[in-house]
C-alpha cells in the first residue's frame, strides 16, 4: 500500500519513491499561511541577493584570471535551462566549472555502458572528467553558485528551495510536478543542507520534498545555517 510518510513527505513502497499518487489536498499547498510565508520569503529573497551581487564581479575577475593563466580563454559565465515554479522554463546562471564543450563530452561518455548506468541513476557521475581543476575548487566551496544571486533578483529563483532541475528530469524518476513545482528553486536548500552530492538521487528527491511539503522561515534559516556548514566542512560536495 501506498501512503504518505510523515517524516519525509513522499510516498513510499518499500524502497521505492513513488510520488505521483499523494493526496495533494492533504498537502495544502494553497493555504492562507503558505502564500504570506511566500510573501515575507521574497522580500528577504531580494535583500540578500542585493548583498550577493556585491560579489559577483570581483570573484568572476579571479576565476576569469586563473582560467586565462590555464590556458583557457573560454567565458566563465553560463546559464542553463532550467525548470522552475509552475513548471516555467527558467535560464540559470553559473561560473563554468566544466570543459567548454561538456555537452559534447557527456554524449560521449554516455555512450560508454558504466558511465550511461551512473548518470541514469545519479544524473551525475562520481569522479567527472568535463571538470576542471579550476572548477573543482569552485564546485567545493559552491562559489560556481554565486551569479544565481541574479536569478533570485529576477524572481525565478529563492535563496533557499528545491535544485533546479533540467527538463523531464523529473518525470525519469517518477516525480510529482505539483509538488516540487510548488515552490521557487534555490540556490541551496534543505537537499544542500543534508549532505548534496553525497546523497543518492532518491534520498535527493526525499529531502526536497520534505522542504517543498514543510516549507517555512524557521526552515529556510535551518537551510542556511546547515548549508554554511557544509560548505565549509566541503560536506558532499562535487
Amino acid at each position: 500500500m501506498y501512503k504518505v510518510s510523515e517524516d519525509i513527505g513522499v510516498v513510499s513502497a518499500g524502497e521505492m519513491l513513488v510520488t505521483k499518487d499523494i493526496d495533494l489536498k492533504a498537502l495544502d499547498l494553497n493555504s492562507a499561511d503558505r502564500k504570506a510565508y511566500f510573501a515575507v520569503k521574497r522580500f528577504f529573497d531580494i535583500f540578500i541577493s542585493l548583498i550577493g551581487l556585491i560579489f559577483v564581479v570581483p570573484v568572476a575577475v579571479v576565476v576569469k584570471l586563473c582560467y586565462v593563466i590555464s590556458g583557457d580563454m573560454k567565458p566563465v559565465l553560463y546559464k542553463q535551462k532550467r525548470i522552475g515554479k509552475n513548471g516555467k522554463p527558467i535560464y540559470i546562471y553559473k561560473f563554468r566549472s566544466m570543459v567548454s564543450n561538456a555537452d559534447k563530452v557527456l554524449e560521449e561518455l554516455l555512450e560508454k555502458e558504466e558511465y550511461k548506468e551512473e548518470w541514469e541513476q545519479n544524473q551525475k557521475f562520481e569522479n567527472d572528467p568535463r571538470i576542471t581543476g579550476i572548477g573543482n575548487v569552485l564546485r567545493k566551496t559552491s562559489l560556481d553558485e554565486i551569479p544565481q544571486f541574479i536569478n533570485v533578483l529576477k524572481g525565478d529563483m529563492s535563496i533557499i528551495g528545491p535544485r533546479p532541475l533540467v527538463e523531464g528530469e523529473l518525470d525519469a524518476h517518477n516525480g510529482n510536478h505539483s509538488i516540487y513545482e510548488s515552490v521557487r528553486p534555490g540556490i541551496s536548500g534543505w537537499w544542500g543542507a543534508n549532505g548534496r552530492s553525497a546523497t543518492t538521487y532518491e534520498r535527493r528527491l526525499e529531502l526536497e520534498y520534505f522542504y517543498c511539503k514543510n516549507c517555512s522561515i524557521i526552515l529556510d534559516i535551518k537551510c542556511i545555517l546547515l548549508t554554511i556548514v557544509a560548505v565549509f566542512f566541503k560536506k558532499g560536495a562535487k
